[in-house]
């Protein structure tokens, strides 16, 4: 698999766990706003570390970690990480995946083996803005095509956590500049009609994450702001009818 960072352990990264993490390179998406612009972009061949480093420290650390995170870029997106996932497993620990959900025939398939225990899938914006959101805006009549097939993924994927029987959490990172209230009226009807249709009644955990500038963001060119503590509770509020657990993170 193609390995392009290595968080060796954090108490952060897998709820109740103290975790390894691994970096994917190449990502699906562009997300302006996005912090890992180097992994998404073009990771370079220096920057890749063999898997056997990971594997010597998991088998090193197996009496202080109990699971390792796989984030990216987009993980989803790596041919082998199924393979990947089973190594890791059979070592003992726990697998968190962060995905986009822009993949739900690999998220599919690793939830019918039984690879994972735990995803964090981001919700990027309301229907409407999700290509904008996630920078894979075009053309208009290329736009509303490409939405379409977006939100059917996003919502395939939403679907398969809900009805997966794993712990899971949804994520929206909150951009000033990029989001509004009408997004998260967007988010609340959007997952109601899923979780209607799975026959069930609520998301475990969603969690708002306040967004932070770094010089590693993907569009240094766009004016980006943080939201409030106040003003992203607005909107926390606005999610909790659709889950038991709705947090703002990332903000005092």
């Amino acid at each position: 698999m193609n390995i392009y960072g290595f968080d060796k352990t954090s108490l952060l990264n897998y709820p109740e766990h103290v975790a390894a993490t691994v970096f994917t390179g190449g990502c699906n998406m562009r997300c302006p706003y996005c912090h890992n612009s180097e992994l998404v972009l073009n990771p370079p061949a220096d920057m890749r570390i063999p898997e056997e480093e990971v594997f010597a420290h998991l088998r090193k650390r197996r009496n202080v970690l109990t699971g390792l995170c796989i984030t990216g870029g987009e993980p989803t997106l790596q041919p082998d990480i199924c393979d990947f996932i089973i190594k890791v497993r059979a070592l003992g620990y726990k697998i968190k995946l962060d995905t986009n959900g822009l993949k739900p025939d690999v998220l599919k398939r690793l939830l019918c083996d039984g690879l994972l225990d735990y995803v964090a899938m981001d919700i990027k914006a309301g229907r409407d803005n999700y290509s904008r959101v996630s920078g894979m805006a075009g053309a208009e009549n290329a736009e509303s095509a490409q939405r379409s097939e977006m939100i059917s993924a996003i919502t395939e994927s939403i679907s398969l956590l809900v009805a997966s029987g794993i712990e899971y959490e949804l994520r929206t990172t909150v951009v000033k500049g990029l989001h509004d209230r009408m997004d998260f009226a967007d988010i609340k009807e959007w997952i109601s009609e899923i979780i209607h249709d799975q026959c069930s009644y609520i998301i475990p955990r969603y969690f708002l994450q306040a967004y932070v500038d770094r010089e590693t963001v993907m569009d240094r060119l766009r004016d980006f702001g943080s939201f409030s503590k106040e003003e992203l509770e607005v909107y926390a509020d606005i999610l909790r009818p659709i889950s038991e657990d709705v947090s703002v993170r990332g903000i005092d």
